[in-house]
């Protein structure tokens, strides 16, 4: 363990350690070749150089001259809390037999660490950008005609789904298009070695933990090593499913009795309507309405007055909840000129500011935002399924 230095008599004095010259009983070292490290003169001349230098570290950190590098520490460690994991994936029916056949092959991925960190941030009330820039960028010719191909291919299996769930075809094939453009990219980090890297460094353990048990479980259950590839943070397939998401949600939605999210599209689009109905999703009903809102509008009337629970950066930016009668009522216009129903309850986004599109968003919103909580994804995601139905 480090330690902090006094000014020891022999402070100056060094030795050649492993091919390391270690001055002054610290951690201080410079990597030499043997043969010089062996040179009694070069050791001299070291000593004379580091003398006046380790006068100024006073106070510095320091340890054992010859203290096992960092990433041998940081491998006992990762080692010693993969082992603790034990209990906890016995507890889950998982066999030791496969946690012995995967715990030998990791270590730790310090490229998903540094992604983790790099993540921005933001509080609940700081600036956020017009939407109409990521609306062109996720909303593009291209996504939409991809999507209209893909919706025109699985009719048949999205239209018994749609019958079975509630779940609109257009927005399965929305939140594919979304989450891997379609399966064209689904991601290629090891997900087991990815989570237990994030699990074991320990900032987001409470999420990441979780996520990792329930890979080892997959891995358990028969899924192949070779599909447990994904996003760094742990998402995999063509719907972009975290481990426990697939445990509890996945379907088979080709009957050959299996929940084949990576490589059968019947499987991912059953699975992604099988999230939106334990998600909520009301059938019938719209997700949205873009809306003209008149001009001089009084917002402060409709302003929410409860603070939300869970992703307030996200619902901050949401109106009270009126029906669409009352919003008609307030002089809010459809863009298309159709309302629906008057009893449908929604609030009021307008992501681009006053005098632009707004929208009116239904229950419906929400089971997409559970999806994934920002209003840029879930705008995006109803417009596209919008433009793929067209």
């Amino acid at each position: 363990m480090a330690r902090f230095l006094s000014v020891p008599g022999g402070l100056a004095k060094g030795k050649c350690c492993g091919g390391r010259f270690v001055a002054f009983g610290s951690i201080m070292g410079i990597h030499l070749p043997p043969a010089l490290c062996n040179n009694r003169g070069m050791r001299d001349s070291l000593r004379s150089l580091m003398a006046p230098l380790a006068l100024m570290l006073v106070g510095a950190v320091g340890s054992s001259a010859c203290a096992p590098p960092a990433a041998a520490q940081d491998e006992a460690g990762f080692r010693a809390y993969l082992e603790g994991l034990r209990p906890k994936a016995r507890a889950m029916g998982i066999r030791d037999a496969t946690l012995d056949s995967v715990f030998a092959t990791l270590t730790p991925n310090m490229r998903v660490i540094q992604l983790d960190q790099s993540q921005p941030g933001g509080g609940a009330y700081s600036p956020i950008p017009n939407f109409e820039p990521y609306r062109r960028q996720h909303v593009d010719a291209a996504r939409i005609g991809r999507g209209r191909t893909v919706y025109q291919a699985n009719r048949a299996r999205l239209a018994r789904i749609e019958a079975e769930t509630g779940v609109p075809e257009e927005i399965m094939v929305a939140i594919y298009g979304h989450e891997t453009n379609y399966g064209s990219y689904t991601g290629d980090f090891d997900l087991i070695r990815s989570l237990a890297t994030l699990s074991w460094e320990g900032r987001r353990r409470a999420l990441f933990e979780p996520e990792l048990l329930a890979t080892l479980k997959m891995l358990d259950n028969g899924v192949p090593r070779s599909r447990l590839v994904g996003s760094w943070a742990g998402a995999t397939g063509y719907p972009q499913f975290l481990p426990s998401v697939y445990l509890r949600l996945a379907k088979d939605g080709d009957g050959d009795g299996r929940a084949d999210i990576w490589t059968s599209e019947a499987d991912a689009l059953a699975s992604i309507a099988n999230y939106f109905v334990q998600s909520g999703w009301r059938r019938g009903q719209p997700w949205g309405v873009a809306v003209n809102v008149p001009a001089g509008f009084n917002r402060s009337a409709v302003a929410a007055k409860i603070e939300p629970a869970r992703c307030p950066r996200v619902f901050n930016r949401h109106s009270r909840w009126l029906t669409l009668a009352e919003w008609r009522r307030l002089g809010l216009f459809p863009q298309s000129g159709v309302w629906p129903a008057d009893s449908v309850m929604a609030t009021l986004l307008e992501p681009d500011g006053p005098g632009k599109t707004a929208y009116l968003l239904t229950s419906n919103y929400r089971a997409i935002l559970d999806y994934n909580c920002s209003n840029f994804y879930a705008l995006s995601v109803g417009l596209l399924a919008d433009a793929v139905k067209q």
